[in-house]
Formats: structure tokens, sequence, C-alpha cells
């Protein structure tokens, strides 16, 4: 089984390495990367990085490709939880924090974010480190800030990847992520990265690529910053009363968990809810037949990170098992 997967590994990584090489020169690409140079040099960047990051580079369009494309079917939740919260990557992920107890138990102290948070958006983002994405960063981001789309964003993007290079923290050529830019074990996009990364271990870098204590502590960092309680877990499934008014269910309506106990809402079991009063929404990330949550302020700082229900509802149920909850 492991040597399957390590082939498996490789022919993947050998697909997307030939789907990321930039297509031939375009005279028009190489026109407005012309403007992008000049307007690095402006911005102060360093010659040498200029010349690292923004030579021989052209439009990938497999990148482009990635970018307009539309979703063909939509996971149920119940789908997408067994794919990313399976029982492979609790294991691995219960492993992973044992492993590094110490050092997450210093982050969370620092941070007061809850390990078994930083190792399970560590996990569903590049699975605890295996899979950091095929596409070279500079040419993804120069790809896209192109193509005109969402030129605007991605441009600022673009910028905010040099400067990570301008100021150290990685080789231009080192500069792997996915198809959007997103970077590191963690898969910051370099706005982020500029906001959030922390050099934990004090070398000078900010390594979200190899060092732990610098991706944990950037995970952690980013957490923080947008809210996170760490006296406080995200959510926890619920059972709906007969008949409970639809109008209520979202993250535009919140009170107090004695609210929703007056109004019906239990446990799976049928127990009570929590009695501490925390202010809480009922979600159904799946849809009105779907599983049912309450969820806190903690949901909404992971729908900071990625804005996705599907993903904040994953994140917190693998940090759950992750924990042994």
């Amino acid at each position: 089984m492991a040597l399957r997967n390590a082939w498996r590994t490789l022919i993947v990584g050998g697909i997307l390495a030939a789907l990321a090489v930039p297509a031939a020169a375009d005279p028009a690409f190489e026109a407005w990367l012309e403007g992008v140079r000049k307007e690095a040099r402006e911005r102060g960047l360093k010659d040498s990085t200029i010349e690292s990051a923004l030579s021989d580079i052209g439009p990938i369009k497999r990148v482009v490709e990635l970018d307009r494309r539309q979703p063909e079917f939509k996971l149920t939740l119940d789908q997408y939880l067994s794919r990313v919260v399976s029982k492979a990557r609790i294991e691995k992920g219960r492993a992973r924090l044992a492993e590094h107890g110490q050092l997450l138990a210093e982050v969370s102290a620092r941070y007061n974010v809850q390990p078994r948070f930083i190792v399970a958006l560590w996990g569903i983002e590049t699975d605890f480190g295996r899979y950091l994405g095929g596409f070279p960063v500079i040419p993804a981001l120069a790809s896209l800030a192109y193509d005109g789309r969402r030129a605007a964003y991605f441009r600022k993007e673009l910028f905010n990847a040099l400067t990570v290079i301008d100021q150290g923290h990685i080789a231009a050529k080192d500069m792997m992520g996915s198809w959007a830019g997103a970077m590191g074990q963690n898969q910051f996009m370099p706005s982020s990265f500029l906001r959030y990364a922390v050099d934990y271990d004090g070398d000078g870098r900010r390594d979200i690529w190899g060092t732990h204590a610098d991706i944990f502590a950037s995970s952690a960092n980013y957490l923080s910053k947008v809210g996170w309680r760490g006296d406080q877990t995200w959510g926890r499934s619920v059972r709906l009363p007969k008949g409970f008014d639809r109008s209520l269910v979202g993250l535009k309506v919140r009170k107090g968990l004695r609210d929703w106990q007056r109004l019906g809402v239990r446990r799976p079991g049928g127990r009570d809810l929590p009695t501490r009063n925390l202010r809480s929404s009922i979600l159904q990330p799946g849809g009105e037949n779907g599983s049912a949550y309450v969820v806190y302020d903690n949901f909404r700082s992971i729908l900071r990170w990625n804005r996705s229900n599907l993903f904040a509802t994953a994140v917190g149920t693998l940090a759950d098992r992750i924990g042994g909850r």
C-alpha cells in the first residue's frame, strides 16, 4: 500500500509539474510583464528579486483553465466529510498531535488557540505537509493577473509574493503552491503570509514550507488575529425539533444557548445543550434535510480562513476527532 501511494504521489506530481510549465513566449504577455517589472522597481524591490522571479516565465494555460472552470457537481456534507475527515486522516492527526505535542502546547499558550485546531487545519490544507501544490507561484499569479477575470486581485497577490521573496523568506524557484497561489503547509495566500506568518524559531525567515514551529505559529496567529477564543470550541452537532422555524437557520441569526434550548434544540441523543450561554447560530451546511449544528464565534473565525461552511464544519469535526471528542 505504501509503495502504491508513493508511486501515485510521483505520478500526480509529474503530471502537475508538466501542466505547470509556462507557455512559449507571448509578446503581449512580455509587454505586460515589463510593466510589472517597472512597478516592482518603483515599489523598491531589489533587482535580484525581480530578475530571479520574473525572468523566463510565461502564462500557464492550465492555471487559467482551473480559474475559469465551474464545478460539475456539488458534494453533500456527508460526502465532503467522508473525504476530508477520513479515518486515516484522524489517525494521522492524532499521531502528529502527539509527535509535536510540546511545540504545539507552547504555540497554543502564546496564541490562545487549541492544538487540535492547528493540526486539523494542517491536515485539511496539505495532508500534514504531504502535498503543498505543484505550481510555481509567481508564474501562476502572473497568469491570473494577466488573464483579466480577477486581474486586480491577483496583481496585488503577485506583488505580495514578490515581497515575500524580497524579504528573504524563500527563493523564487522554491515557491511552489496551488494554481491560485496558496503557499506552504498551511496554504497561505501571499497577502495572508505578510499579515500572519510568524518567524517563531527566530532564524530570520517565516518558513511555512518546512519549519514546524513557523507553520504552527503562523496558523495560530492567523486564527488569533481574526478573533479566535481559546476558551471556546467551534460548535457541536444538534437535533432540531419537529417544525423548527426555518427562518432561524443561518449565520445571520444569533441567540444564546439557553434560547436555543427553550426552542427545543437538543444534542443528538436528546440531552440538554451546554449550560454556558454562548452566542451561537444554527447551521445546516448540507441543506434543509442535512445534519444540524449549533456554531459559535470560533466557527466564524474559521470562515475568515476559508469562506466555506463545509470547510469550517470539516475543520471543527476533524479537530474534535483528533482530540478524542
